[in-house]
């Protein structure tokens, strides 16, 4: 189990912090205005919640003045999964939302955005300055022929440009979808050939590592291979002009004046699209890791509420916050952090290498910018924790309130490493969630305690439970991750899925009318949440079943493994061969010594029947390209599946380390 075994907290939220936080505001409020609990703090009004569905909505969309400019009939026309309808008969518009600080004369000139690239030199843009580029940007995509529903796309890494460019495409009721440039051309093709773009905004390259990376030639290629391009737009961020045919970035921003500060921009220009709720905002994509990615689409409506449901509430943020999230525009927590605009929040966006020039890149980066909120990777925190780094010591993060982290669970090292080296009054918040809801399933809550290796709880709106393989709800017992009602951010549908079917294959075959995510979790009797790892990769030993990631955390506690990966085969004959795989340290040997500390590790920590069969060093763990290990296709290779059947190469940080794997394979047989 990654769950801590002792009662005690790591960390609790004193009593000013717990008055101070908005969810005791809400939920003050909300137990006058709509019958929430008054008393029995988060866990009560977690469960209204989910009991009163409706009504806990209606009140979010009260509470943070949700301007619908035509209103809704009802808060869920059907409830179904798939399929529920929210807020029918509303219009309204993302991109209104996320800039209506900018109408506050008081505001109009503080950052809305900072921006820093590996030099670390912060360069801020103004509310008012970011109003007038996307009213600039919305006038020439109309001009360009965007209407509602077209898909704007962005080869584009996490710079201004970007943000500008999906609230433009939001304002005109166009669809945003985005790739980061360190894809392939292959890779890019196999998510924006799926939504047919009409508008590809692209970047001539990037800067990462300390070097600069060309791209202009990926960008004749997807302008060749996209035929539904009406319009390239170049973003000039190594400094070489538009080529033929394309239009310049600064051309198209510096046209149009904009409109006074104060003005409710709705009222005073024809900026906004007023569109239905469930009009699709963007598409995200999964990783593709075995065939094309499915193209998710969410709605303008649901990604509104459900955000700033997470960022006002669970995140806590306001206008005194700076958010910094490290991430790129190829993963969902990108578009995430630009949501910290909803709460008239500072977005800081870095655009690097997360470990350049050394590996407290980015706790220089919540230096430099003030960050109150800092998310990362776990496994940037224990790559921290490897390499010795003291972040507290050698750095001011004395405005960081919370540190966040996603891409896979935080190990019980990971919490205690940022309680001793960042600072011991620190809200540290595991969070888990996906690209498909765009948002977290459990995680943040600042006004409850913090347990080693736990989630904090399931999020509110989120009726979350853990099931056995009969479909029946468990407590401190390892169960299956659902979903027994909708979200409003849950996928309106897919891109090209007609009938829904693969949507409904995707969350809905195992228990119909359940949203079945494909991680192993266990909820405690305290109400928090822990995660073991996807559920379609489970390690099941004469019954006993363990997620990958406990084994992970176990293993990768030895100053010797850099990372492993561990994968359980079924075999022909009924026999069951369990390899863990190990990328060393280096300098590291794997030999019997370094084995035998390894299964003793294992037997010791977790279970005797979850001892590897073998231990095999590797050249290196192979990842998707938002860095999550990839554990089924190398599952496929090992049980004989050919490199292209068992993965798309395109979705792969480095598909020349699943050779090594493919070979096995082979020398197996």
């Amino acid at each position: 189990m990654t769950a801590s075994a002792s009662p005690v907290p790591l960390w609790e939220p004193d009593p000013g912090r717990i008055e101070a936080a908005a969810i005791t505001r809400f939920q003050t409020w909300a137990a006058d205005r709509y019958g929430a609990p008054a008393d029995g703090g988060y866990a009560a009004l977690h469960r209204w919640s989910v009991e009163e569905l409706e009504t806990f909505w209606r009140a979010v969309a009260d509470w943070f003045d949700i301007r619908f400019a035509t209103p809704y009939e009802r808060v869920l026309g059907d409830r179904a999964m798939p399929g529920a309808r929210w807020f029918p008969g509303a219009t309204l518009n993302y991109a209104e939302h996320a800039l209506r600080t900018a109408e506050d004369p008081a505001r109009a000139q503080e950052p809305a955005l900072i921006h820093l690239d590996e030099e670390q030199r912060p360069a801020t843009i103004s509310w008012a300055e970011l109003r007038r580029q996307v009213t600039a940007l919305a006038a020439e995509l109309r001009r360009l022929g965007v209407r509602p529903g077209d898909r704007v796309s962005g080869y584009l890494p996490n710079i201004p440009q970007a943000v500008t460019a999906l609230l433009a495409t939001a304002a005109v009721g166009g669809v945003w979808t985005s790739c980061a440039p360190d894809f392939g051309a292959r890779s890019v093709l196999d998510r924006f050939q799926q939504v047919e773009p009409v508008v590809l905004i692209a970047v001539d390259g990037y800067r990462y590592g300390g070097k600069e990376h060309d791209r202009t030639g990926t960008v004749a290629e997807l302008r060749r291979e996209l035929p539904t391009l009406r319009a390239v737009i170049h973003v000039p961020l190594l400094g070489t002009p538009a080529p033929e045919g394309a239009l310049p970035w600064a051309d198209l921003v510096d046209a149009g004046a904009s409109p006074a500060a104060g003005t409710r921009i709705g009222e005073a220009s024809d900026v906004f699209e007023h569109v239905p709720f469930d009009h699709p905002l963007w598409i995200l994509y999964s990783s593709g890791t075995t065939g094309l990615p499915k193209a998710i689409v969410q709605s303008q409506g649901g990604i509104l509420l459900e955000h700033y449901k997470q960022i006002g509430l669970h995140c806590d943020l306001g206008p005194e916050d700076r958010f910094f999230w490290y991430t790129s525009t190829g993963w969902m927590m990108w578009n995430f952090l630009v949501s910290g605009l909803l709460t008239g929040t500072t977005v800081v966006l870095y655009d690097g290498s997360p470990g350049h020039p050394a590996v407290d890149a980015q706790w220089a980066v919540a230096e430099r910018t003030g960050a109150t909120l800092f998310g990362t990777s776990a496994a940037y925190v224990m790559a921290c924790r490897k390499a010795g780094a003291h972040p507290g010591r050698d750095h001011d993060l004395s405005r960081v309130r919370c540190v966040a982290t996603t891409g896979s669970p935080l190990p019980p090292d990971g919490f205690r490493w940022l309680h001793d080296e960042v600072a011991d009054d620190l809200w540290i918040a595991s969070v888990s969630g996906g690209t498909d809801v765009c948002s977290c399933f459990a995680g943040a809550v600042p006004t409850l305690p913090v347990h080693i290796g736990e989630l904090q709880a399931a999020c509110l709106g989120t009726d979350l439970q853990a099931w056995d393989a009969q479909g029946r709800p468990v407590v401190d017992e390892v169960g299956e991750l659902v979903v027994t009602n909708p979200m409003p951010s849950m996928p309106v549908r897919f891109w090209n899925d007609p009938d829904d079917r693969r949507y409904r294959e995707s969350y809905f075959e195992t228990f119909p009318g359940v949203w079945r995510h494909g991680d192993w979790i266990t909820l405690t009797g305290r109400g928090s949440v822990v995660i073991h790892g996807r559920s379609d990769s489970t390690l099941n030993r004469q019954g006993v079943r363990m997620g990958s990631a406990d084994i992970y955390e176990a293993v990768e506690r030895l100053p010797e493994i850099r990372e492993s990966l561990v994968i359980g085969l079924e075999q022909p004959d009924g026999g069951y061969w369990m390899p863990l795989f190990v990328h060393l340290a280096p300098d590291a040997v794997l030999d019997d010594t370094l084995r035998d500390r390894v299964k003793r590790t294992i037997r010791d920590r977790l279970s005797p029947r979850h001892v590897p069969d073998e231990i095999i060093e590797v050249p290196g763990i192979p990842h998707t390209l938002t860095g999550k290990r990839i554990e089924v296709p190398v599952k496929r290779l090992l049980q004989g599946a050919a490199l292209d059947q068992a993965v798309s190469a395109g979705s792969v940080d480095n598909v020349e380390l699943l050779r090594f794997y493919e070979k096995l394979a082979r020398d197996r047989a």
